[in-house]
């Protein structure tokens, strides 16, 4: 706090000296006040009407009355208290610009600013478990005044949880009422809680809100746990093998995740009578199949002819990734995964599905060129296998 203010400080000594240098270091030398400009400025029209009537341009009457009207209008105006003494002293002046900024600043400060969050920050300690519990006890008191917050329920039942008060999480959720209905994950979580109550039981309500999700959201990952779950428990092992293993196809390779979730398949092939699937996901990020030429297409394939299989997010131009190999002998085969992606931070196994087409350049370049071979496009699967491309059209 100390360090704030002594930075503040700086700072607002800077900004006044800035202001005030005027006022701090005036002129040497003295400037010239409005009265003794206006002296001057006369002194010179009188010299110019003396000039006028020496050439006789105007005559001895007019002179008179032009020379009385200007010596008039120069007392009048010599006769103004000066700018420079009404000035007064600079150093009050400098002095009640201080005292002005001060006072502004201050007050705009600690009315708009965070002062006493900066007071308080030196003093902040990690909040307890008694901390977090006032916290959220406030939080119910608060709901209980505005019940229609149907999204506060959800946060306060999402709270529940973490303290471990399932009881409680689950008359949260219930007040929630029609939010959750139409979100597959509050669905899952809900169900979660009404089977932690139930000693992992989920027959009953819990496995309808199961259902619920998965209609929603058929790839709801904790809907897909849980499902596959509630199978194992009742000892349909076929199915929760099944359901897990859809659930793996979504978890990114090498994961933890993804090593648990082949643990929890193992146990349940094992336990079900069902022989052991090597791999969950061999192909599930890829991409497979093969090329093939139509008949009147083989003649125009070349010796040194490029062929690319190339996939995109449905609707994009820009290449996810792109297979490349020379032209050989057709039907060729093609795998399509992460190793080909064109943008690391943008893989094919992010992608649910992709459109793919064929091209066999004569030069090799991306880009695409009159003469080319080319398939049609077609929508496929992330995870397809046995993919067929026929190569049949000619790029005009």
């Amino acid at each position: 706090m100390t360090n704030f203010f002594i930075s503040a400080f700086l700072l607002l000594v800077l900004v006044l000296l800035l202001l005030l240098r005027p006022f701090l270091f005036p002129a040497k030398v003295q400037a010239t006040s409005r009265r003794q400009m206006n002296a001057a400025i006369y002194r010179e029209e009188l010299d110019k009407l003396e000039v006028e009537r020496n050439t006789s341009l105007i005559t001895e009457v007019d002179y008179e009355i032009a020379h009385a009207e200007m010596r008039q209008r120069l007392f009048q105006d010599t006769t103004e208290e000066d700018d420079l003494a009404t000035l007064g002293s600079t150093k009050k002046t400098a002095i009640g610009i201080c005292v002005f900024i001060v006072v502004i600043s201050s007050g705009l400060y600690f009315s708009f600013g965070d002062v006493y969050r900066v007071a308080q920050k030196d003093s902040e300690t990690p909040i307890s478990q008694e901390g977090v519990e006032k916290m959220v006890t406030e939080f119910a008191t608060k709901m209980e005044k505005d019940p229609s917050n149907l999204q506060g329920w959800v946060m306060l039942a999402r709270s529940y949880r973490i303290l471990g008060r399932n009881q409680d999480a689950v008359k949260a959720y219930e007040r929630a009422g029609s939010f959750v209905d139409s979100d597959p994950q509050l669905l899952a979580d809900y169900a979660d809680t009404l089977a932690a109550n139930a000693n992992g039981n989920f027959a009953g309500k819990p496995l309808s809100l199961i259902n619920q999700a998965l209609k929603l959201d058929p790839n709801n990952l904790m809907a897909l746990w849980l499902s596959g779950t509630a199978a194992f428990n009742a000892n349909n092992y076929r199915s929760a093998a099944q359901t897990w293993e859809k659930l793996a196809l979504q978890l990114p390779p090498n994961s933890e995740e993804l090593k648990m979730i082949e643990g929890s398949i193992a146990e349940a092939r094992s336990k079900g009578g069902l022989e052991p699937k090597a791999t969950i996901i061999s192909s599930a990020k890829e991409i497979s199949g093969q090329i093939e030429l139509a008949g009147d297409m083989k003649s125009k394939v070349k010796q040194g002819d490029t062929v690319m299989v190339i996939a995109r997010q449905v609707g994009e131009r820009m290449p996810v990734a792109v297979f490349k190999t020379p032209a050989a002998q057709f039907p060729m085969s093609f795998l399509l995964n992460d190793a080909l992606a064109m943008n690391p931070g943008a893989p094919l196994s992010k992608l649910t599905e992709v459109s793919i087409e064929v091209r066999i350049s004569k030069t090799g370049m991306a880009k695409p060129e009159t003469g080319d071979l080319i398939s049609a496009v077609k929508t496929i699967k992330v995870g397809a296998e046995n993919v067929r491309l026929l190569v049949d059209q000619e790029r005009q």
